[in-house]
């Protein structure tokens, strides 16, 4: 077993879980399956392993199959030390070479963003599905190679390693890299401030390429820093990458979509819109098409959908990546104007923010209360151990709703027990008449029939609470959490 190299931050369990795979001493060949949204940190974590390890990468381009054969012979032979080697004249030969660097002992073989690979040569999973079969089926043991498939087109590798596909049973190891949860992301990001650090999480959320790669390591709590100017030096600063990144998200992920109906709906989930209803009305289309694109945005996980908390025939939406919900509410009103002109991101900022603050910001900052709940509360917070944790509301846009609704875990199918049900505010002090607005909440609850009689309320104000409702916590009425609780607290 290796020890976690310290140029990766964090994936303690990824890490183990990759270094298992690759340490295996189980005769015969394995699969391993690496996926992960873009810029999640695939490629370091398995450039990490192989170089640890001594083992084997190589990275996919779009090219055409003649390209990639070529290259990947290269990259053989510089690995061996076998200057005069023959490029693979197809996949099974390039396959059988690649699975020989495991002759003697476990060693991982990495082939990144095979979805690329499988692009160029459609029959490249048979061929693999044959070249392991052969393999394990071969005297003594066919050789203990760790093949890792790695790539970001969710779509491609949910096909090729589920459900029906001949690969299937041939995986041993299936690891999502997600982003990082909103703690591991503050420290990432090395912010103390557990309110500087909820509005950075809004911005660019847990994914690290963000912070190397497209800022330059340029952080709002380093020297010069301050949100509005790290804001205004990069996010709206089309002179760095993280300008550009957001709306190439959807071109990259996208291929041949039509974008212009994705980004509209993108625009209308990250402006309020929860269902697809409302989508469809915000958008001027029709249901078809409005369900259409929802459906692709879900596929490609740009978008997620969930039932709602207390009306579970209720799907709502969310966009699932925070930059993508920040350019699509914030930036895209103003983008012309700042590729137009390089010095306005200071006055576009100030007409900007308050969006940012009521249409980004307060949904994030309940977002990431519910995390907190499924993450970090400790157990006997809300009487017994989360199951869900979900928005939920009770009639129309004005009805009475919570914004971290809590249940207990599924029994028999069904959704589990009411524990707690909570409201989430950014921008305001929490106090008593929030506790009422919850027992309200409670008393419709009751009179539709649902068991109320372990309901918790508990308020999230990232803002703070008043001495009352501190008051009413010690008294044992209410739970309160507060933005230093749900980064330090239990």
């Amino acid at each position: 077993m290796f020890a976690k190299p310290d140029a990766v931050f964090d994936r303690d369990a990824v890490w183990e879980a990759l270094d298992g795979f690759a340490a295996d001493t189980t005769p015969g060949p394995m699969l391993g399956v690496v996926t992960g949204r873009l810029r999640q940190g695939k490629t370091h974590l398995l450039r990490a392993l192989t170089e640890t390890t001594g083992g084997f990468l190589f990275c996919a381009d779009d090219a055409v199959e003649a390209e990639s054969l070529r290259r990947l012979g290269e990259a053989l032979a510089l690995h061996t030390g076998n200057s005069g080697a023959v490029p693979p004249r197809d996949w099974a030969e390039a396959l059988e070479g690649l699975l020989a660097l495991g002759d003697r002992e476990p060693l991982p073989v990495v082939l990144d963003e095979f979805p690329r690979l499988v692009r160029q040569s459609p029959s490249l999973p048979a061929v693999l599905h044959a070249v392991l079969r052969r393999r394990s089926g071969s005297a003594p043991g066919g050789g203990r190679a760790r093949l890792l498939l790695s790539g970001s087109s969710h779509p491609v590798m949910r096909r090729l390693f589920c459900g029906p596909s001949p690969l299937t049973g041939l995986v041993a190891l299936d690891l999502d890299v997600r982003p990082f949860g909103y703690r591991e992301a503050a420290r990432f990001w090395e912010i103390d401030d557990p309110l500087l650090a909820l509005r950075v999480h809004a911005v660019v959320g847990g994914t690290p390429a963000y912070r190397h790669a497209l800022v330059a390591d340029r952080t709002p709590a380093g020297e010069g820093g301050g949100f509005d100017a790290w804001m205004c030096g990069t996010v709206l600063d089309p002179r760095t990458p993280l300008f550009h990144e957001a709306a190439g998200l959807v071109h990259e992920e996208a291929d041949s979509w039509d974008r212009a109906l994705c980004h509209s709906v993108l625009a209308a989930v990250a402006l309020g819109a929860a269902t697809p209803g409302e989508v469809a009305d915000r958008v001027g289309a029709s249901l078809g098409d409005v369900s259409h694109g929802l459906a692709l945005l879900q596929e490609h996980e740009l978008l997620d959908g969930e039932p709602d908390a207390l009306r579970p025939q209720l799907t709502r939406l969310r966009v699932t990546e925070p930059l993508m919900a920040f350019e699509h509410a914030v930036v895209r009103p103003y983008r012309a104007l700042l590729d137009g002109d390089r010095g306005r991101a200071a006055e576009v900022w100030a007409r900007a923010r308050p969006v940012f603050e009521s249409a980004v910001l307060g949904p994030h900052f309940a977002e990431v209360c519910r995390a907190w709940v499924r993450d970090h509360a400790a157990p006997g917070t809300f009487g017994a151990a989360p199951g869900r944790v979900g928005h939920g509301s009770l009639a129309g846009r004005s009805g009475p709703r919570g914004e971290v609704v809590v249940r207990g875990e599924d029994v028999g199918g069904r959704p589990g027990p009411l524990l707690s049900v909570g409201l989430a505010r950014w921008g305001e002090v929490m106090d008593l008449p929030h506790l009422e607005r919850l027992r309200k909440v409670r008393e419709a609850l009751a009179e539709r029939g649902e068991d109320v009689g372990r309901v918790v309320p508990a308020c999230y104000g990232a803002a703070g609470f008043s001495d009352a409702l501190r008051s009413a916590e010690e008294a044992g009425d209410v739970v309160l959490v507060g933005a230093e609780r749900l980064y330090h607290g239990a």
